[in-house]
């Protein structure tokens, strides 16, 4: 997925506003107004980057005249003390900016890091790594776009884009799976397929003969997990592993055979990688 450049804007705004409200009091009291200043901004760790563009934008929202070099692309790979960037600009607006454009480049680059993470522990089995909908309310285009740097692969951006019966829905529907798929069917558009969830074996078998297009397999212990997929594969278009799956597990995971792993926790998880701005 690509970034929508004007949410991408209005996220910015409302960080900046966050942050200074009616003005930086300690900045504007003791830094002229035509100083202007060179400085960069290092890692302090290992990790991916992520998050160039968008912290360019907020020194630029401040200060439209900034200058960059030295620039590293997304998905460059950080040690302690790598040059991120290196800017040149009014001193007043670099340090109003300095914390949001530091939020963005850490938050980002965190889940990046994460996402290769878990991308890394499961090659060559063939799954792939997928987020889920646990993002931070308003980030989630960008947290998502962070998944995709670091090598892992967007599940459904939103509930408007996807179908996927999950267990409440069934409960709602006192469990059966058939109606549940029927009135899918029935209301979504052709290109959109139909995942269940299923956290049992008997549900499996009922979601494949339901005509599940996909079938997300929630919380199974890996023998339970391996007979699913011996159940089902073949007879739906993909698998889904889902539920507590951590770096320690994922591999494990990977090689009973789904195709796609699902973990929440690159994006509500993910330690950030931390950085600091330099003169």
């Amino acid at each position: 997925m690509t970034l929508d450049v004007r949410a991408v804007e209005t996220l910015i705004e409302l960080a900046l506003q966050e942050d200074l409200g009616a003005g930086d009091w300690t900045t504007d009291s003791l830094i002229p107004p035509d100083l202007h200043t060179r400085c960069a901004i290092l890692a302090q760790a290992h990790g991916v980057l992520c998050g160039v563009e968008i912290a360019k934008r907020v020194f630029q929202r401040l200060d439209a005249g900034v200058r960059f070099a030295d620039a590293l692309e997304d998905g460059a790979c950080l040690a302690p003390d790598t040059r991120v960037l290196t800017l040149e600009g009014n001193t007043r607006a670099i340090l109003k900016a300095e914390r949001t454009a530091l939020n963005f480049l850490q938050h980002l680059s965190g889940i990046a890091t994460r996402a290769r993470q878990f991308v890394d522990a499961v090659a060559g089995t063939g799954a792939q790594i997928v987020d889920t909908r646990k993002t931070t309310p308003t980030l989630r285009l960008l947290e998502k776009y962070a998944v995709r740097v670091g090598g892992g692969r967007n599940h459904r951006v939103g509930l408007y884009d996807g179908i996927l019966i999950k267990d409440n829905h069934l409960a709602a529907l006192g469990g059966d799976i058939t109606e549940a798929v029927r009135r899918a069917r029935r209301h979504a558009h052709h290109l959109l397929a139909v995942e269940v969830e299923c956290a049992t074996l008997e549900q499996v078998e009922r979601a494949v003969a339901a005509g599940a297009d996909g079938i997300l397999l929630d919380n199974m212990p890996l023998e339970t997990l391996r007979e699913a997929v011996r159940l089902a594969k073949g007879r739906v278009r993909f698998l889904e592993a889902s539920g507590g799956i951590t770096l320690e597990t994922v591999r494990a995971v990977a090689e009973t055979g789904v195709d796609y792993i699902s973990v929440g926790a690159i994006t509500h998880s993910a330690p950030i990688v931390p950085m600091h701005l330099e003169f």
